[in-house]
């Protein structure tokens, strides 16, 4: 406001009446929409006037400024989060693309938000090794702001360590975590490597880490500093010097953690309005407990897909939001163009849980679309085989010859050699446990199915599509409501950047609406304040 108030000599700016008769005045939405620039409110008889610019001090409406009642300031997009995560991680907008499994977070959409000055990760989860090590050679070679998923692996703990050790030889600075239940030796690994104490004496890390957690519990523990068992290990490995193991216990395993709320793909399906005041609660009280010279910081995703769920988020104090749903269904995404369609048709009530392929053994639900497939219906059909059944050969005959049918659609016997396969190569462990034991070679038989469904919709397999398994929020029929009728409606039009700078902007503007209501009860708007611009549109109102 001292800024604004300090240009009050400068010439005059526009000036409109706030209201008209048929509701929302276009004058007043083209200022609110100008969202670095401050607007006053002047009373004048019983009508309030917005006026852009300065206060008229200096002219022959003198008089307005005498009867100056009130202000908007400025809400620039880069002011809507915590500066100081732009700053660490060199980007310009406290937004963040989330990592969705199996390449559907591609190298693409990774590049375009780093282009536009945002950050996206790549989705590591479910893909080999080799496909990890071409996405990185990709986005190394684009010099952008860029990350990459690390995801839990309870039941191949070998590949987690594997994929971090690729990190490492290849020196990726970031990476998000995701799924995790409880730390592991990778994961510390991986944000203790080549850690040292500068001149001044400050621990410095070259490896960051942004968690997604959705549990109080889990968040402790990456606001914490690394467990010291961990630590003994690194230090006996020889990965870690015993002065590097002391440095670690002045670090928190990771500065930034994204409160996952009711999102896609795995989540505890916790509401934001309640999850996120505790997460922020726990990262005050480790801030003081453990006098970190770094400042913690919390974000927000899950249920983000418009400008009203981001203003929310950035209202309770999120130093950035992360999106996922919303962006599967852009053009960028690794999914296909009927995956894509389907996402613009879902409404918030055709999303459910299903079994996750993953952590299948565990009882962990992933979230899905239900409209148009029936893959969760027969996950939970296998869960519940896999509960009820000791092996294959005890299932009855009737169930074994329906799962033949139409879930595997080949014997039983042929889809466990082609597990068998797969698993050779992944991790021979598996194998060697399924043999031994009928029960673990159900369960990785079941896991086929499950590893298999979003790999028919990633491709777009259409003899397949009653099987498609798609990873989605309710946050997808959020922003296909609010989008309806624009040119966003259009699943051709949706490109990462271009939501991603309509829910900051309108976030921005309903954040002006919101202020000048505030100050005159009077105002009236409605949605169409918020409704979705072409980029070029929104950048002519940031200049």
């Amino acid at each position: 406001m001292q800024d604004a108030l300090k240009n009050m000599s400068e010439p005059v700016g526009s000036f409109c009446p706030l209201n008209s008769d048929n509701g929302v005045d276009v004058d007043s939405v083209l200022q609110l929409r100008h969202i670095g620039q401050p607007l006053f409110l002047s009373e004048s008889g019983d009508k309030t006037r917005l006026y852009a610019g300065a206060l008229p001090l200096d002219s022959k409406n003198q008089q307005q400024a005498k009867t100056f009642s009130g202000m908007v300031l400025p809400c620039r997009l880069e002011d809507l989060g915590d500066a100081t995560f732009c700053r660490d991680h060199g980007i310009r907008y406290p937004y963040l693309g989330g990592s969705m499994a199996k390449g559907i977070s591609s190298v693409k959409m990774a590049e375009e938000f780093g282009r536009a000055g945002m950050l996206g990760f790549f989705g590591a989860a479910g893909q080999s090794l080799e496909d990890v090590e071409i996405a990185i050679a990709s986005l190394k070679r684009s010099a952008l702001p860029f990350g990459f998923n690390l995801i839990h692996s309870p039941t191949e703990p070998e590949l987690e360590k594997a994929l971090v050790e690729l990190y490492l030889h290849h020196q990726i600075r970031l990476i998000e975590a995701s799924a995790f239940l409880s730390l592991t030796l990778p994961i510390i690994r991986y944000r203790t490597a080549g850690i040292y104490r500068n001149d001044e004496g400050e621990v410095l890390t070259p490896n960051r880490v942004i968690a997604k957690v959705s549990r109080e519990e889990v968040a402790a523990r990456f606001f914490a500093p690394p467990a010291e068992k961990y630590l003994h290990q690194l230090v006996e490995s020889g990965d870690l010097t015993v002065a590097q193991a002391e440095m670690a216990a002045e670090i928190p395993v990771a500065q930034d953690v994204t409160v996952e709320a009711d999102s896609g793909g795995h989540t505890d399906n916790r509401p934001a309005l309640s999850l996120f005041p505790t997460i922020m609660a726990q990262k005050e009280q480790f801030q003081r407990k453990y006098g970190y010279r770094q400042k913690l910081r919390v974000g927000l995703g899950g249920g983000i897909s418009t400008p009203a769920s981001a203003l929310a988020a950035f209202s309770m104090g999120a130093a950035y939001l992360m999106t996922g749903s919303v962006n599967q269904a852009c053009v960028e995404s690794g999914t296909c163009d009927e995956v894509r369609k389907m996402l613009a048709e879902t409404r918030q009530a055709d999303i459910t849980m299903a079994p996750s392929g993953d952590m299948f053994e565990m009882g962990v639900k992933v979230q899905v679309v239900k409209r148009g497939t029936m893959f969760s219906i027969r996950a939970h059909k296998l869960y519940e085989l896999y509960r009820a059944y000791d092996s294959i050969e005890h299932l009855p005959v009737a169930e074994r010859e329906k799962l033949e049918k139409t879930f595997f659609r080949a014997p039983l016997a042929t889809v466990w050699e082609q597990t068998r396969s797969y698993f050779a190569v992944r991790d021979p462990r598996q194998v060697e446990k399924g043999e031994a034991d009928p029960k673990h070679k159900m369960a990785l038989l079941f896991r086929w199915y499950l590893g298999q469904s979003p790999v028919w919709a990633n491709r777009g397999e259409t003899s397949r599509k009653i099987d498609y398994q798609i990873w989605c929020g309710p946050a997808m029929g959020a922003f296909n409501e609010w989008v309806r009728n624009s040119f966003l409606e259009d699943v051709a039009q949706r490109k990462v950047v271009t939501v991603a700078y309509n829910i900051l902007f309108g976030a921005a503007v309903l954040q002006r609406a919101n202020q000048l209501k505030q100050q005159d009860s009077q105002f009236l708007f409605d949605s169409s304040i918020l409704a979705p611009l072409k980029i070029e549109e929104i950048k002519e109102f940031l200049s």
